[in-house]
Parts: structure tokens; C-alpha cells; sequence
């Protein structure tokens, strides 16, 4: 079993990830740059729906592998995929790229959901977006192309917004110790501390120094156009939130959800004790030891649209 602590060891994908199910692909941005991802084949004719698993920041899309393969054997086309800059989607060098983690949605994720949408233009689209993969949907300008979304733990990491406990320790870790060694290195050297993948500096800088509103990162005149993309999603959103994630808090998901303007959201709390585990974090929900529960549960909500946990309203709990 894997640890819940994201980590080097623990994320690599040739000794935990092997895809030898899923067929290789390459998606190229309209910026021409490529972009390595694999196709999950559903096990039936007629697809229930496409997939696309947006993945966190800094996490590899091997990591999602295991939970792609869950959805094809229930059903469903899936599609997993690097960003720019990240695992297999690197390039030689990470100095002087230039990428960013608005290109990861406007570009990245755009790519996806056109390549997606192409195979298969009458199916159903939906995305599984964890952490930034659920925020960045509303970036793509075809992002009305989607149907429904899953998120867990989405958010564009507001610092006020993380978990009061841990706030003063995230804070030193994200915007302090990381925008110093990507100005010392050229780009994040996540990798050789554990600390998640390497960065691209752009991603890394906006991490850091991520305001309160999201679009205040844009240059003045594309803060509307940003706006107006996020009102054009109008895909229900079930959002997850944990109860012991220190960065996908209730305040943090509910300030990625308040883009979503024209979308039906809902919004749950989940509690480990809920789950059957001592703890989960952020990152623990993609994990196997839940494929009994939680990803069973998820079928409902991506297969037919019924939230499977009504009694877990975040509103009650905030």
C-alpha cells in the first residue's frame, strides 16, 4: 500500500504505476507544445461517458492511474495526462520555459478537452479535478464542452485559506522557501526535497504569490475575459472537501467554487472517521485502500448525476 505522504519514493511511477492497460498518447497544445498522457479504455462498447483526471500540482498523472483503471472497468473512457513541465511532459530543461499555471488551463487542460471531445463528440463529458485540477476548467475557453465535475480538494492556494493550524508552517514552506530556491535554481527543485515534483518557476511564483482573487495574477485587460470564461462553465460541480486536508479547507474550495457563477454547486465535507480511516489529507482520496468506498461512491455522481453524500452538506459543517 502507499503512503499518503506525497513524496519521491512514494510517487515513482515505474515501480508504482505501471500503465500496461492503457494506451500511450501524445495531446499537443495549440502553442505546439506536447503533452504525454494515456488513454483508459472503457469496458464496453458505448462509453457511459469520457473522463478527464486533472491532476494536483506537482503530482504526477501516474499517480491517478489506478483510479483511471477503476473507471474504465465501470464503464467510462478515461484520460490522464501530464502538464506541462511535469513528468512526462517535461522537457530536458526546466529553465527558461516560461510555463505557468494558467497555461496548464488555458492550454493544458484545453488540449485535453479538445482531444476528448474529438474522439468521442456525442459523449458525455466529465472531469475529476483534484487540488488546482479543479480550478482550472474554468480557464479553457471550450470549457462549456463539459457535462459534469467531480473535485476534491480544489483550490488555487490563497495562503489566508489554509488550515489555521498549519498556516504559519505552509506559509514558510510555499511562499517563502519556495520562491527563494526557484529564483536560486531557475525553476523549483521540488524533487530532491520531496517536496512533490519539480516546478516550472512560473507555476511556482504563482503558487507563492497567489492573491486573493485569482484573476489579480492577469494583466488588467484579460481579468474580464478570465471572468467570463469561468461564467461559461455550466457544468454541475460536486466539490469534496476534507476535513484534515490543511490546503483544500471549506473557505479555500468555496473561493475556487465562487468562479464557477453559472454552475450548480454542491459542496461536501468528509470526515476520515466517515471514510473508515484514522486520517486522509489531501491527497490520500486517490489512493487504492478506497476503492471500496469512495470510488464506488463516485460512480453515482459521474454515471448519474445523484450527490451519494447528501449528509455530508459543507454548509452544515461551516
Amino acid at each position: 500500500m502507499l503512503d499518503d505522504k506525497i513524496n519521491n519514493q512514494n510517487l515513482r511511477p515505474e515501480r508504482r504505476f505501471p500503465a500496461t492497460d492503457a494506451t500511450p498518447v501524445v495531446i499537443v497544445a495549440r502553442d505546439a507544445v506536447p503533452l504525454a498522457g494515456h488513454l483508459w479504455h472503457a469496458n464496453r462498447q458505448a462509453p457511459l461517458a469520457s473522463v478527464i483526471i486533472n491532476p494536483a500540482t506537482g503530482v504526477l498523472a501516474h499517480y491517478y492511474h489506478y483510479y483511471a483503471r477503476f473507471l474504465a472497468r465501470h464503464g467510462f473512457d478515461v484520460l490522464t495526462y501530464d502538464y506541462r513541465g511535469i513528468g512526462q511532459s517535461r522537457p530536458e530543461s526546466l529553465r527558461g520555459t516560461g510555463y505557468r499555471w494558467r497555461d496548464w488551463g488555458e492550454k493544458d487542460f484545453d488540449a485535453a478537452l479538445r482531444f476528448m471531445h474529438g474522439r468521442n463528440p456525442e459523449a458525455l463529458l466529465m472531469v475529476v479535478g483534484h487540488s488546482i485540477g479543479g480550478h482550472l476548467p474554468g480557464q479553457s475557453a471550450n470549457a462549456h464542452l463539459i457535462s459534469r465535475m467531480l473535485t476534491v480538494g480544489a483550490q488555487y492556494a490563497y495562503w489566508c485559506d489554509y488550515a489555521p493550524d498549519r498556516r504559519a508552517r505552509l506559509f514558510v514552506k510555499w511562499h517563502l522557501a519556495m520562491p527563494l530556491l526557484t529564483a536560486l535554481f531557475g525553476y523549483f527543485p521540488g524533487k530532491r526535497l520531496g517536496w512533490l515534483e519539480d516546478l516550472p518557476a512560473g507555476v511556482a511564483n504563482e503558487w507563492s504569490f497567489r492573491r486573493e482573487k485569482m484573476e489579480m495574477s492577469y494583466p488588467r485587460v484579460e481579468r474580464a475575459d478570465v471572468l467570463c470564461r469561468f461564467d461559461a462553465v455550466t457544468a454541475p460541480i460536486l466539490a469534496v472537501a476534507l476535513s484534515d486536508d490543511e490546503l483544500g479547507t471549506v473557505p479555500a474550495i468555496r473561493r475556487s467554487l465562487g468562479y464557477y457563477r453559472n454552475a450548480v454547486r454542491r459542496e461536501v465535507l468528509m470526515t476520515p472517521e466517515r471514510l473508515g480511516f484514522e486520517s486522509v489529507g489531501h491527497f490520500g482520496l486517490f489512493h487504492t485502500r478506497h476503492a471500496a468506498g469512495f470510488w464506488l461512491d463516485t460512480l453515482l455522481w459521474l454515471r448519474d448525476g445523484i450527490n451519494p453524500w447528501p449528509e455530508q452538506d459543507a454548509q452544515d459543517s461551516a
